[in-house]
């Protein structure tokens, strides 16, 4: 299913995960689902163009839900964005560390996946990628990375908030490699970053305008540990 969030922005729902298209002067594709999605994701890709249109991928984190369908999108040839500390993963140079339990985790899903046969360019923070400006935001993954846009006032959260509810919250400690550094870098995010209307994250419904608003909300709430409710959402 893929859902026009802009002009220039649209969003693919894997059913559990979410991709997103960019036209960011080059196709850009954002994340890609799981290894079977990738025969739905290309069907979405030919919505908007085709595989081979797409000059560019962002990846916001190594985690098989948003990296397993690279190795088996076929006709894709572009180089590929991510995180400097998460490079390793996605390249299959590195396992994520056993002592974590998150990285337990994605070394047993990793087994699942094809390495895919593409450049990828590790990103820091402050670097630029077409228009986005990335920021480090570790605590999900090690090297996760959102994205923000100014210039089509986008922002790229990957697994950095999930959607719940018409607001956004932390993802479950469960699911995060250091629950107290996601936190730290929700806040640090809603700080530092540029100002954005849309908002688009790796799972549930994206937003179409607030979106600068909605991140400072939940780091507000997770910085005083409280439980308030945002009832006025508007979603895509």
């Amino acid at each position: 299913m893929v859902t026009t969030l802009t002009d220039d922005v649209w969003w693919v729902d894997l059913q559990g995960t979410n991709a997103f298209l960019v036209d960011d002067d080059v196709l850009t594709l954002v994340d890609a689902g799981m290894p079977w999605h990738s025969s739905r994701l290309a069907r979405a890709v030919d919505q908007v163009g085709s595989v081979g249109d797409i000059g560019r991928v962002i990846v916001t984190h190594f985690d098989i839900d948003h990296v397993g369908g690279l190795g088996r999108l076929g006709g894709l040839d572009a180089t590929v964005y991510v995180g400097v500390d998460d490079a390793p993963y996605l390249r299959g140079e590195e396992r994520p560390p056993l002592g974590n339990r998150k990285g337990l985790l994605q070394r047993a899903l990793d087994l699942t996946r094809a390495t895919p046969d593409l450049p990828v360019e590790p990103v820091t923070d402050g670097d630029t990628v077409g228009s986005f400006r990335a920021y480090h935001t570790p605590g999900h993954t090690p090297g996760h990375t959102a994205f923000v846009s100014e210039d089509r006032s986008l922002g790229l959260l990957g697994d950095l908030v999930v959607e719940s509810d018409g607001r956004y919250e932390l993802p479950p400690w469960y699911l995060n490699y250091d629950e107290s550094r996601i936190r730290d870098s929700l806040v640090d995010f809603a700080d530092r970053a540029g100002e954005f209307a849309v908002a688009c994250q790796g799972h549930g419904t994206p937003f179409v305008d607030r979106g600068t608003d909605r991140v400072a909300d939940a780091a507000r709430r997770a910085e005083e540990g409280g439980t308030g409710t945002d009832t006025t959402s508007t979603r895509a």
